[in-house]
């Protein structure tokens, strides 16, 4: 297997959607509860890329194995397009899976028993969101698992380990029992800041499930778009991109955020214009590129606004 294949296996452009979710953690951790371990980081970092390879992997792995359509098997795929070895991708999957559990224990023997079942979680939807009888990418609950898991899942891991000596989210157990304990304050804050990511990162695979929706009923593929219209679809496409903004301003008032996240809203004119474009083109291929863009325009901006947060907070 050549690299480019491997990376066309892997996806590698769409790694984007869990490096977000991580900036956005590391900055609300430097910026809301001024505090960074950056040992920590770059092992979740690397732990966090090498699993998303491999459930995408695993995805275009299922996907070759259940096709329905020759057509989309073996021109579309990857793999049956490339004509891979599937006793090597399945080395690569549990290879890439092996490495990445072992960063997520050895990170979870540093800070706890908190971090051990949050990682759990989200690795356990992150396989049967692709892999399985009925995966959750074939139902009808695949954008809400896909934006909650990375969403909240990875800002959630990555603030808990960049403030655990200070113990704001912990599990403790000991005789026999156990404990969560946690300031409220500081998850509605760490909600708060989630959202805009949960609804852009639901939007690019309901994007994703409008464009294919023939495709996906030829491969039984019964997605929440099959069940609610493309219509719909293309409406809470929009209601969930401008709800984004809506979060950030409650966020704004509530003190979660100081002002420069109000730059964001500069963003607002160019996501405007992809939603009306995604409109026009769905179900044309390019149509995905809209939600893509969205989710760049606006989590760059939202990015942007974080770091000069962290910047004011040195003077």
């Amino acid at each position: 297997m050549e690299l480019k294949e491997f990376l066309k296996l892997v996806e590698i452009q769409t790694k984007i959607a869990s490096v977000f979710p991580f900036l956005v953690g590391l900055l609300f951790s430097w910026s809301y509860f001024k505090t960074v371990n950056w040992f920590y980081m770059i092992l979740f970092f690397l732990a966090m890329i090498l699993f998303d390879m491999t459930t995408t992997a695993i995805n275009n792995y299922q996907d070759f194995l259940k096709a329905k359509d020759d057509h989309y098997k073996y021109e579309e795929n990857i793999i049956g397009r490339a004509n891979l070895d599937t006793s090597l991708v399945r080395i690569l999957i549990f290879s890439m899976m092996a490495v990445a559990i072992l960063f997520g224990l050895i990170l979870s023997l540093l800070s706890g028993w908190l971090f051990l079942l949050m990682g759990a979680v989200c690795c356990f939807i992150g396989i049967f969101y692709t892999f399985g009888p009925v995966p959750l990418s074939r139902m009808p609950v695949g954008e809400l698992f896909s934006g909650v898991t990375m969403g909240v899942g990875i800002p959630a891991m990555v603030v808990y380990l960049n403030t655990y000596s200070e113990k704001l989210f912990f599990l403790s157990i000991e005789n026999n029992t156990f404990a969560l304990t946690g300031k409220i304050s500081a998850v509605i804050a760490l909600l708060i800041a989630c959202l805009p990511l949960v609804f852009t990162i639901a939007n690019i695979m309901l994007a994703n499930n409008l464009r294919d929706l023939d495709t996906d009923v030829v491969n039984h593929r019964f997605t929440l778009v099959f069940y609610i219209g493309r219509e719909k679809g293309i409406l809470l496409f929009d209601i969930m991109m401008l709800a984004c903004y809506a979060v950030l301003l409650i966020g704004f008032f509530l003190g979660v955020f100081r002002w420069p996240i109000l730059l964001v809203f500069g963003s607002l004119y160019f996501v405007l214009q992809g939603l009306k474009k995604h409109r026009e083109e769905v179900p044309a291929p390019i149509s995905f590129k809209r939600s893509i863009d969205n989710f760049l325009i606006f989590n760059g901006s939202y990015v942007g606004a974080l770091i000069l947060n962290v910047i004011l907070n040195q003077f």
